[in-house]
């Protein structure tokens, strides 16, 4: 009985119907199959720009989060999950922000980043003792992300967040979805039966990156995270960032790329003190203390040390 219902709420998913533009496609020749594949992924971008509104509803709030010490949690299970990780792993480098900023969980833990976890996803009660276990509160914002939106481990993830008071968001690819009737905040792009039936790592999955950069860029560039249109809180680990980190110093001020390796060195490799340094000839110390007084936010700090000097 169990599969028999199954079925049929499957049935119901417009993720898992049949794309009728897509009958024939294993008589198709590859150029015709990529073709085919291209001309539903030229769907995704209309599909999230009609859930535009829902998604900067989320970044406002996790922008409060983030001011108020809390932390953007996505928790999903297969192909979401693994996209929800993604992005959380990417910010530290990106951005410059502590590991615990931005958290990805994933049903059945980090092997299933490689390997498929048998019934993994099935058991809500999994979803509740993984935010337990990274003691979500109602500082946070707890991303549930599922396709389906019918998905037991997010569900039960998102009930917990409920339960403490944190900011829930559902991210899903069918229209009035378990999860979306959940959260505070529903985000629900309609791409379509993919190209391969069920295969939703495909236009859904596209879909789910696309919305997932929006939320934690837009977040960052809220909080200061960037310059103009620059990142100047990237983590300068290696040679690729420290050429980037030079070239944005020598892009913003003019400065030569010798004066840019100074500015930074002087700033103990930190990009945005190195270009208010530049900017505005403050010392790393008082550059420091101005940043922190503008909290974080560069353009803040150079207006208000540039007019102080005029003053």
């Amino acid at each position: 009985m169990a599969h028999t219902s199954l079925m049929a709420e499957l049935g119901q998913l417009v993720s898992e119907a049949r794309n009728p533009d897509t009958m024939q496609i294993d008589l198709m020749s590859s150029e015709q199959i990529v073709a085919a594949m291209n001309a539903e992924d030229a769907r995704v971008a209309g599909a999230v720009k009609a859930e535009l509104p829902h998604v900067a509803r989320a970044v406002d709030r996790i922008v409060e989060a983030f001011r108020a010490g809390g932390r953007l949690i996505y928790i999903g299970a297969g192909t979401s999950g693994r996209l929800g990780v993604l992005d959380a792993s990417e910010c530290p480098p990106t951005f410059g922000v502590p590991g615990e900023m931005v958290v990805g969980l994933i049903a059945g833990g980090d092997r299933a980043l490689r390997h498929p976890v048998e019934g993994a996803e099935d058991d809500p009660s999994e979803g509740r003792k993984d935010l337990e276990r990274i003691e979500t509160t109602a500082q946070d914002v707890v991303v549930g992300i599922a396709v389906s939106g019918r998905t037991p481990y997010v569900i039960g993830a998102l009930e917990h967040a409920r339960t403490v008071g944190a900011t829930t968001v559902a991210l899903s690819c069918n229209p009035d979805s378990t999860i979306a009737k959940m959260a505070d905040i529903a985000i629900s792009p309609l791409v379509g039966p993919e190209a391969l039936t069920g295969s939703t790592r495909l236009k859904s999955g596209t879909a789910q990156k696309l919305v997932l950069n929006m939320l934690t860029t837009a977040s960052m560039i809220r909080i200061g995270k960037s310059y103009e249109n620059l990142m100047v809180d990237l983590s300068v680990s290696n040679e690729k960032l420290m050429a980037r980190a030079t070239r944005i110093l020598v892009d913003v001020t003019g400065c030569s790329a010798e004066e840019a390796r100074t500015y930074l060195a002087q700033s103990r490799n930190n990009v945005k003190l190195a270009l208010l340094m530049a900017l505005t000839g403050l010392s790393a110390a008082k550059g420091e203390a101005v940043l922190a007084h503008n909290g974080g936010l560069l353009r803040r700090a150079v207006t208000e040390s540039l007019s102080a000097q005029r003053a």
